[in-house]
């Protein structure tokens, strides 16, 4: 052959050589994002497992968070910081507060930024967003904040700087949103999110819709925020039946786009109901309140927030993942919010830092394969250095009191520690342990 001969063969075959190379690499690259599922998920507010239907619940009406459990995994065993704040830093990091620093109210520790479970999963190619509430910064003086700990998209209400629901103080990918006159907040935070995942369905995509429901009006501005068309606040159950609803209107979203069999759902709360719920002001600005009791099972259960019982810290978990997981699972497996960091790397096959340590163990292989979560107890902390370790049954706080959860949910009685069965006696020792462990950390 000679060289002309040659080189015109070789002008016929470069370009199907690389046309096949590109298909090749396209495929693969599908083939990829294919195996890292879309993730949504959803942060309620101030909502013990008291109030779903699907948990034993009778006050309130949850029937799109019902089917969701009904078609996929309840959670019996989730747990909580019993306040909204530490809650969401130890989601973020996978680390309970006193491991990172004990943040102060408010903030995020500066170098944990860049190893949020969005940071993790925007490396592995995921597109993130967030829409509701915050409250890791004054929206004012750091506008980037998410972005800065790996949000692409956000549209976040300003922490006690305007209203969430009624006429909100949104501040959307940093810039303060306009035209929310009549608007009401979670409608405008789910529309938010249904346009991310409209723009991304190709995924892969996390979408953290972390909700402004059902935690009531901030009470620290200099004129109150406005009412509602009721002519007041809404009260919890109005909030707990919109909060239901906005849930539904994501769903219904996932379902238009055909996306369910490739979207995991996880819904959860960051702590429980609270005790009272604001209703009016008056001219002076006083506020009036509503006691919050849910029937549970038939019983009367009041608000738990801010309590490190099971009341306060002990929330409801489901995940749904339609064509994955199998419908009307009940699951006890031991889950505290160090575990989703990891476990969201796991289901996203995300590389974990080398040097990132981590409180949490991951639960994914629950989800993907029914195995067990490998946790044997559980830990929650509270104000003033107060936290306990849990398994199913016993609880010991680190100032030496020691409960029978089943049989003392209320946490009246602690238990003689020198008087117990032999089953109440291993559990206390190994719950001991870890008490001792911990202090050492600390030390």
């Amino acid at each position: 052959m000679s060289d002309l001969q040659t080189l015109k063969l070789l002008r016929t075959l470069l370009p199907l050589f690389f046309a096949i190379s590109a298909g090749s690499a396209s495929w693969a690259l599908e083939k990829a994002s294919s195996t890292q599922p879309n993730i949504v998920f959803i942060l309620a507010d101030d909502v013990g497992r008291e109030v779903l239907g699907c948990y034993g619940g009778t006050s309130y009406q949850t029937p799109h968070l019902d089917k969701l459990a009904s078609d996929g995994i309840r959670f019996e065993h989730c747990y909580s910081m019993p306040v909204c704040h530490p809650s969401r830093t130890t989601l973020l990091s996978g680390r309970y507060p006193r491991n990172n620093g004990n943040p102060a109210w408010g903030s995020y520790p500066e170098n944990m930024e860049s190893n949020t479970f969005a940071q993790i999963l925007k490396r592995a190619g995921y597109k993130t967003a967030i829409a509701g509430k915050w409250q890791l910064c004054m929206m004012d003086n750091k506008r980037d904040h998410a972005a800065r700990l790996g949000f692409e998209q956000s549209s976040l209400f300003g922490w006690h700087e305007g209203a969430r629901y009624h006429d909100p103080f949104i501040y959307q990918n940093g810039e303060l949103l306009e035209g929310t006159e009549g608007k009401y907040g979670p409608d405008l935070y789910v529309d938010f999110l249904i346009d991310f995942i409209e723009k991304n369905q190709q995924g892969p995509f996390f979408a953290y819709y972390s909700m402004a429901l059902c935690h009531d009006v901030t009470d620290d501005l200099k004129e109150p925020v406005p009412y509602g068309p009721r002519g007041r606040y809404d009260n919890f159950a109005e909030m707990a039946d919109q909060m239901d609803e906005e849930i539904g209107r994501l769903i219904t979203a996932l379902d238009r786009m055909n996306l369910r069999e490739n979207t995991l759902i996880l819904f959860t709360t960051d702590n429980g109901t609270p005790k009272k719920s604001k209703l009016t002001y008056d001219e002076n600005g006083k506020f009036t309140y509503e006691n919050v009791v849910s029937e549970f099972h038939g019983k009367m259960i009041p608000g738990g927030k801010g309590d490190l019982t099971d009341w306060g810290t002990r929330v409801p978990l489901i995940a749904n993942w339609t064509g994955n997981i199998e419908g009307n699972q009940v699951c006890d497996d031991l889950i505290d919010f160090s575990d989703f960091l990891p476990t969201f790397a796991e289901i996203a096959s995300a590389d974990l830092p080398e040097d990132l340590t981590l409180d949490g163990q991951s639960f994914a292989k629950r989800i993907t394969s029914g195995i067990a979560s490998p946790r044997q107890w559980v830990s929650a902390e509270g104000r003033g250095n107060k936290y306990f370790y849990k398994d199913h049954i016993w609880k010991l706080y680190n100032d030496g009191r020691f409960f029978n959860c089943e049989k003392d949910p209320f946490e009246k009685k602690p238990l003689n520690v020198t008087e117990l069965e032999a089953d109440a006696e291993a559990s206390y020792s190994d719950l001991s342990k870890l008490i001792s462990n911990s202090d050492e950390i600390k030390e």
